[in-house]
C-alpha cells in the first residue's frame, strides 16, 4: 500500500506506521469517490494528519465535506483534529432529513 504522508513516527530506528481504515457516508462518499479505503499512517497520527492525507489523496473534492463533518473515532463522535486515530474512522457529513 502507498503511503500517503511523508513523516512517520520514529522509534528506537524503527519506522512505526499504522493502517487506518476510513469510512466515508453521504456526501462524504459522493466528494471522495468511495465508500472506504485504507490509509497508512504514522502509528499515534491524529485526525488533523488523517485529514490531511483525504485531502491529499482526493483534492479539492473533499475539503468542504472535511470541513463540517463530524468524525467517528473507535466509539467517539469527535470534531477534535487532535484526537489520536484508532483503526477506523468513518466520516460523517451533516445529513438532511428529518
Amino acid at each position: 500500500m502507498k503511503s500517503t504522508l511523508r513523516t512517520s513516527y520514529r522509534r528506537r530506528g524503527v519506522w512505526e506506521r499504522s493502517v487506518v481504515e476510513v469510512r466515508y457516508f453521504a456526501g462524504a462518499a459522493d466528494a471522495s469517490g468511495c465508500e472506504k479505503e485504507m490509509f497508512d499512517l504514522p502509528r499515534g497520527s491524529d485526525l488533523s494528519a488523517l485529514k490531511a492525507a483525504v485531502l491529499h489523496r482526493h483534492g479539492d473534492a473533499v475539503v468542504d465535506v472535511l470541513r463540517v463533518s463530524a468524525f467517528l473515532v473507535g466509539e467517539n463522535l469527535t470534531r477534535d483534529p487532535s484526537t489520536t486515530l484508532g483503526d477506523r474512522v468513518d466520516i460523517l457529513p451533516p445529513f438532511a432529513g428529518g
